[in-house]
């Protein structure tokens, strides 16, 4: 036992003679490994043993390591004093590159340069000087030369921010959408990319404004209609736009004016007024919207156009038709069922559906076609918009005109967008005969002057006066009720033509 732990004790006071040969007197810096890469020496995973001439080798290499270590800070100091100012010089030179690079580059990128890149530079060559200025001997001479090199890093930095301000402010921009150039500029030095295109939605209200401005240049006193952006369902910002487009659509969608001669033989212009008026007694049962009584004699009219068509069926085609708009204007349309007995069962459920897939077929599924309707909305909101408040009567009066004129087989002849002009101004001059019934901002919104609508104007002033007699009062019992103020009832005192 005395022997065994005897054996082990010198064994383990050789293994700590050879590790302490081993081991550097010093920590390892990176000096010293370069001095020790130099001289062929590797950092071994494992500690090999070491024979006694290696020993004695070995300490001869510690210990010019060791001289070597003493001499290591000045050489590490003026190794990184040389790194130092290449990458100094290097950032100087990118911000110099810079100046002539935000020319020929875009704004954005010089922008993202001048932001992003130089911080990222700084802050490496700080933590290099810091490394670097922590292994010199003088620790006075390292503050020194820190202080040195931050101000150089201060300096560099207002200058590599400043860049692109300084550059846009030289740079001239084009806009092509602003007339206040003040306000342009100033937006431009800020946001150099941003300002130069705006939003589809500022670019529609500066237009807006620039078209309201040229109104009110103008002598004509012009009401701007669609200056209230608050109400979603008014669409203010695409109205101009839309009425443009349906007052060139109503010319390619209308029917035949001379149908009932050319190719009608069973029916004329009487049935056909029959029909219609039953119709809107067929509407008021099921309280449909006005826009289904349009659409079912715009249908009406564009199949009997090109179809021919006999009297006992004639009915049949209106409750069809009826169907149709109902499904594409009604939020809940009545059944096929309800039709076949508003008619008395008269015509059966697949007769219905026939006729109906019949019509839709003809019609290549157009129903999406401007009617009367459509044009008086607007023209009844340009009639009021120098009105302090709204006034009923004109609406429901210029809806009475507008229907009467449903059942009149003769006024196909006029565009819906002129028969719409004419029931207003007819409407106008029937609640106030004191001042002329048309302004300019009717003239602007309609398109049309008063003598271009004198032709209309003068037939619809037969009918609301009933001249010739008609026996078909189911429009004229709907605008006698109280809901609609019995506006049926209202007749001018004086003629119409006596302002033409």
């Amino acid at each position: 036992m005395h022997c065994s732990s005897t054996r082990h004790a010198n064994m383990n006071k050789e293994n700590t003679t050879a590790a302490k040969a081993e081991e550097p007197t010093a920590r390892i810096t990176r000096a010293r490994a370069k001095a020790m890469g130099s001289s062929g020496g590797v950092f071994p995973s494992s500690k090999p043993t070491f024979k006694p001439e290696q020993k004695r080798a070995l300490r001869g290499n510690s210990k010019r390591a060791a001289s070597d270590e003493s001499k290591a800070p000045v050489n590490v100091a003026s190794g990184l004093q040389h790194k130092r100012r290449a990458v100094l010089k290097d950032v100087t030179n990118i911000c110099e590159n810079s100046q002539i690079n935000c020319i020929n580059v875009s704004n954005l990128q010089t922008g993202k340069r001048a932001t992003n890149g130089p911080p990222k530079k700084i802050a490496k060559v700080a933590a290099d000087v810091s490394v670097g200025m922590l292994h010199v001997e003088d620790e006075e001479d390292a503050k020194t030369k820190l202080a040195e090199e931050l101000s150089k890093i201060r300096m560099v930095e207002p200058q590599e921010i400043a860049l692109p301000v300084k550059l846009k402010e030289r740079e001239p921009v084009e806009m092509s959408t602003c007339n206040n150039r003040s306000e342009c500029d100033k937006a431009n030095r800020t946001f150099p990319r941003c300002a130069a295109k705006k939003p589809f939605g500022l670019q529609a209200s500066q237009k807006k404004e620039e078209k309201k401005k040229e109104l009110e240049s103008n002598d004509l006193c012009i009401v701007d209609i669609d200056s209230n952006l608050k109400d979603p369902q008014a669409c203010a910002l695409y109205a101009p736009d839309i009425y443009n487009n349906i007052r060139v659509t109503e010319l390619h969608q209308r029917p035949t004016t001379t149908y009932m001669e050319r190719l009608q033989q069973d029916i004329n212009p009487n049935m056909r007024g029959i029909l219609i008026d039953w119709l809107v007694e067929v509407s008021e049962e099921y309280k449909l919207v006005p826009d289904t009584l349009y659409l079912t004699v715009n249908l009406i009219d564009r199949f009997l156009s090109q179809n021919y068509i006999e009297k006992q069926r004639l009915q049949l085609l209106g409750v069809s038709c009826m169907l149709i708009a109902s499904k594409y204007e009604e939020i809940s349309a009545p059944p096929v069922e309800e039709f076949c007995f508003i008619t008395d069962n008269t015509y059966t459920r697949g007769e219905v559906l026939k006729m109906e897939s019949q019509v839709l077929n003809f019609l290549y599924f157009q129903l999406s076609v401007p009617t009367t309707k459509t044009f008086l909305r607007r023209f009844i909101q340009a009639a009021q918009a120098s009105y302090e408040v709204s006034c009923v009567e004109l609406e429901f009066l210029a809806n009475y005109l507008a229907e009467l004129t449903l059942v009149e087989y003769d006024f196909l002849k006029f565009l819906p967008s002129l028969t719409a002009a004419s029931a207003v101004f007819l409407a106008r001059w029937t609640l106030n005969q004191s001042e002329h019934p048309w302004n300019p901002t009717l003239e602007h919104y309609t398109n049309y002057k008063a003598s271009e609508l004198k032709c209309t104007v003068l037939a619809l002033e037969d009918l609301q006066l009933n001249t010739n007699g008609c026996s078909l009062h189911a429009i004229r019992e709907k605008y006698r009720q109280e809901k609609f103020k019995h506006v049926a009832t209202l007749t001018p005192t004086e003629r119409v033509l006596s302002i033409f």
